[in-house]
C-alpha cells in the first residue's frame, strides 16, 4: 500500500482509491529527520511480542514482555534505560519504548561491536527464555521511528516486503533452544542533498554465536563463529555476550514512501470478493425493502385510507354498504393504537441507545480520519488516541440522544437517565478492561497498562466525558419529545401467537447473520493485525464495509419490524435493537473459531485475555448495531403510520 504526502491532491486520492490496485495513502504524521555524516541515529527498543510459528502458523501466546525484563539479561545503557514519550493509544496497545546501548553513527559501518560485558543466565532465566523462544517471540526495535524487521517474500505474488520484528531465537531439530545474540543491522538511507541523509528502511539479521567475547571498553569485540550456535543450558548457567554490526546501504526509496515495504496485503482479491459479496447482500435487502415500500405498503395505505373514506360515508348515511369487498382493518394497521406504546425497561433501552449513538459517530469519524490519512502508522498509537478522545468529546451526543429518546418514551426517572448514560456502559467496559489488566500485571507483562495511565483515563472520563454527557442530557430534556403520528390506546391490545421465524431467538439468528456476513472478511484481517502485531491500514475497504454494514442492519431490521407489525405484534422496540445487535453473537462465535484455527495457547492467562477482549469487542458491537437497527426501524414506523388516516 502506498502513502502520499500533503501535496497529493484529493482528486488523485479518490481516483487511486477506487482503482483496482491495492493502494492507499497517508499524510505523514512527523517531519522527516535529516542526518549528517557521523550524526548519532537513536535505536530504541520496544517490547517482545509473540509471532506466528513458521511450522504450523499458530500463535501460542498473547502476552508481551518488557525488553529489559530481568530474565532476558539484555545490555542496558550506562546511565540506565529511559522512557521515550508515547501517546495514550500507544501505551494502551502495549508499546513500551526505551533507550538502548546501541551506538549508530550515520554512514559509519561496524562489522563487530560488543554491547556490554558477558552476561550469565542462571537456570530459571534460561528456562524462561527457552519458553519464549518456543512461543516464537520477536524483538521489536525502532530506528528513526521505523520498526526493525526482516525481509520476506510473498510466494503467491513474489513481492518482497518487510516483516516487523525478528526472532529471539529458534528451536533446533533436537528440541534445544538456540539464542540469537548477534545482530547485523542493515539501515537503508536516502540521500536528500549534500551531506543530508534520511533513514528509509531497517533490517536486522539475527544469528547465534557461542564464542562471542567482550574485549574491553572501547574495543571492537569478538563476534565468534556463526557455525557455532549458542544453546541455552537448562541445567546450569549460560554465558552470553551480545554483539552487533552496522551496515549502511543507499536506497532510492523516498522518505514519504518508506512505510511501503512494511505494508503488504496477502491476496488482495479477498478484499474485493468481500465487497462484492456484501454489495450483493445490500442490493438484495434494499430490493426487498423497496418492494415492500412501493408495493405492499403503498397498497395497504391506499386501502386503509379508502376504508376510512367509506366508513365516514357510512356514518353520514350516503353509502350503506362497503363496496369492492373492503373489509375491516387488518395487518399492521390493527396495532396503530399500540405501536407507539413505551417499551419495557425504557430507561435501560434509552441508555443503550445513547451510548450506541456515541459509538456510531465515533467509529464513523475515526474511519473517515484514517481514510483521509490523518492516522498514519508513523504516529504510533494515533488510532487508539483519536478513538478515546472522540468518544470522550461525543459524550454530548450520547447524553442528548438518551435523554430525548427517554422523554419520548414517557420516562419520569430523568435523574437516573442522566447519571447512567455516561457511567453504566463505560463503567462495564472499564471494569472488564481493569480485570483483564490484573492478569497482565500478574504475569509482569509489558502489555499491562500502568496504574498512572488508568488514572489518566479515569480523569478524562470524569472531567470531560461525564460533564459533556450531562450537558447533552440537559439539552435533550429541554427539547420536546418525538410525537407519535397516531394516538396510543389506554388498554393494550392482545398479541396473537407468532409464527416460528418471528419468535425472538429465531428472528435474532436470522437478522444478525446478515450484517455479520457483510463484514466477516474484513473482520478476519482486523483480527490478524490485532493479534499478530501487524499494522492495519486498509481503511478504504473498512470505510466501505462500515457503510454496507449500516445499510444491511437498517434494511434487515425494517423487514423484521414490518413482519412483526403484520402479525399484530407491536413490541418492536427491543426486538429491533436485539435482532440487529445479534450480529455481535456471530462476531464472538467467529472469534472462537479463529481461536481454534489460528491460535494455540499454552497458558490460562492467554485464554482469559483472548476470550475477555473478544467478549468486550462483541459487547460494544452489540450496542452499535442494535442502535442502528432501532433508529432505522423507528424512522420506518413513524413514516408508515404517519401516512394513514386514523379516526
Amino acid at each position: 500500500m502506498h502513502y502520499c504526502s500533503l501535496s497529493i491532491s484529493c482528486a488523485t486520492l479518490s481516483a487511486l482509491f477506487f482503482s483496482s490496485s491495492v493502494s492507499a495513502f497517508y499524510l505523514p504524521g512527523v517531519a522527516p529527520t535529516t542526518y549528517r555524516e557521523h550524526d548519532t541515529v537513536q535505536l530504541n527498543v520496544n517490547h517482545l511480542t509473540p509471532a506466528l510459528s513458521e511450522t504450523d502458523s499458530q500463535l501460542r501466546s498473547v502476552i508481551s514482555y518488557d525488553y529489559y525484563h530481568p530474565a532476558f539479561h539484555f545490555c542496558k545503557p550506562k546511565d540506565g534505560p529511559k522512557d521515550v514519550s508515547e501517546s495514550l493509544g500507544s501505551i494502551l496497545f502495549g508499546d513500551r519504548i526505551l533507550t538502548s546501548p546501541f551506538e549508530l553513527k550515520m554512514m559509519v559501518n561496524e562489522t563487530c561491536k560488543a554491547l556490554c560485558e558477558e552476561k550469565k543466565l542462571d537456570k530459571p532465566s534460561a528456562n524462561f527464555v527457552k519458553r519464549r523462544i518456543e512461543q516464537n517471540y520477536n524483538l521489536n526495535w525502532l530506528v528513526d521511528g521505523l520498526p526493525a524487521g526482516q525481509p520476506y517474500t510473498d510466494l503467491s505474488t513474489n513481492i518482497n516486503f518487510t516483516l516487523r520484528g525478528f526472532p529471539l531465537g529458534e528451536v533446533d531439530k533436537d528440541k534445544k533452544a538456540i539464542l540469537n545474540n548477534h545482530y547485523d543491522i542493515v539501515i537503508e538511507y536516502h540521500k536528500a542533498g549534500a551531506d543530508k541523509y534520511r533513514v528509509v528502511g531497517v533490517l536486522v539479521i539475527p544469528t547465534s554465536r557461542k564464542d562471542s567475547k567482550w574485549l574491553g571498553e572501547g574495543k571492537p569485540g569478538d563476534c565468534g563463529d556463526v557455525k557455532q550456535p549458542l544453546i541455552l543450558n537448562e541445567d546450569g548457567e549460560t554465558s552470553v555476550t551480545w554483539t552487533y554490526g552496522i551496515f549502511w546501504v543507499e536506497s532510492k526509496t523516498a522518505w514519504a514512501t518508506r512505510w511501503d515495504s512494511y505494508l503488504h496485503v496477502f491476496d488482495p482479491r479477498i478484499h474485493w470478493f468481500s465487497l462484492v459479496n456484501s454489495a450483493v447482500i445490500v442490493v438484495f435487502l434494499c430490493g426487498m425493502v423497496a418492494a415492500i415500500l412501493t408495493r405492499a405498503l403503498k397498497k395497504d395505505i391506499a386501502r386503509y385510507n379508502r376504508l376510512d373514506s367509506f366508513n365516514l360515508d357510512d356514518l353520514s348515511g350516503t353509502n350503506g354498504d362497503a363496496e369492492d369487498g373492503i373489509q375491516e382493518d387488518s395487518g399492521w394497521k390493527l396495532v396503530h393504537g399500540d405501536v407507539f406504546r413505551a417499551p419495557r425497561n425504557p430507561l435501560l433501552l434509552s441508555v443503550l441507545l445513547g451510548n450506541g449513538s456515541q459509538l456510531f459517530v465515533m467509529v464513523g469519524t475515526t474511519i473517515t480520519f484514517a481514510l483521509l490519512g490523518f492516522l498514519s502508522p508513523s504516529n504510533r498509537g494515533s488510532l487508539g488516541t483519536v478513538m478515546i478522545l472522540l468518544y470522550t468529546i461525543f459524550g454530548f451526543i450520547g447524553g442528548y440522544v438518551s435523554a430525548r429518546v427517554y422523554k419520548s418514551f414517557g420516562g419520569e426517572k430523568w435523574k437516573q437517565n442522566i447519571a447512567l448514560t455516561p457511567i453504566m456502559i463505560p463503567g462495564i467496559v472499564f471494569a472488564t478492561f481493569f480485570l483483564l489488566n490484573l492478569f497482565l500485571w500478574a504475569k509482569a507483562s509489558s502489555g499491562a497498562v500502568p496504574f498512572t495511565t488508568m488514572l489518566v483515563i479515569l480523569g478524562i472520563w470524569f472531567v470531560i466525558s461525564v460533564p459533556l454527557s450531562f450537558a447533552g442530557s440537559w439539552a435533550g430534556f429541554r427539547h420536546p419529545p418525538f410525537q407519535p403520528p397516531v394516538r396510543v390506546n389506554q388498554i393494550p391490545r392482545q398479541i396473537p401467537p407468532s409464527t416460528t421465524y418471528l419468535r425472538p431467538v429465531p428472528s435474532m439468528l436470522l437478522v444478525g447473520i446478515l450484517p455479520f456476513g457483510a463484514i466477516f472478511v474484513e473482520l478476519y484481517f482486523i483480527m490478524n493485525n490485532m493479534w499478530f502485531g501487524k499494522v492495519y491500514y486498509m481503511f478504504g475497504f473498512l470505510f466501505l464495509c462500515y457503510g454496507i454494514m449500516i445499510i444491511t442492519c437498517a434494511a434487515v431490521t425494517i423487514l423484521l419490524v414490518y413482519f412483526l407489525l403484520c402479525s399484530e405484534n407491536y413490541h418492536w422496540q427491543w426486538r429491533a435493537f436485539c435482532a440487529a445487535g445479534a450480529s455481535a453473537g456471530y462476531v464472538f462465535a467467529n472469534a472462537l473459531l479463529y481461536w481454534l484455527s489460528r491460535l494455540s495457547f499454552g497458558s490460562f492467562t492467554s485464554v482469559v485475555l483472548y476470550v475477555g477482549y473478544s467478549l468486550l469487542i462483541s459487547f460494544l458491537f452489540f450496542i452499535l448495531t442494535g442502535t442502528i437497527g432501532f433508529f432505522s426501524s423507528w424512522a420506518f414506523v413513524h413514516r408508515i403510520y404517519g401516512s394513514i388516516k386514523v379516526d
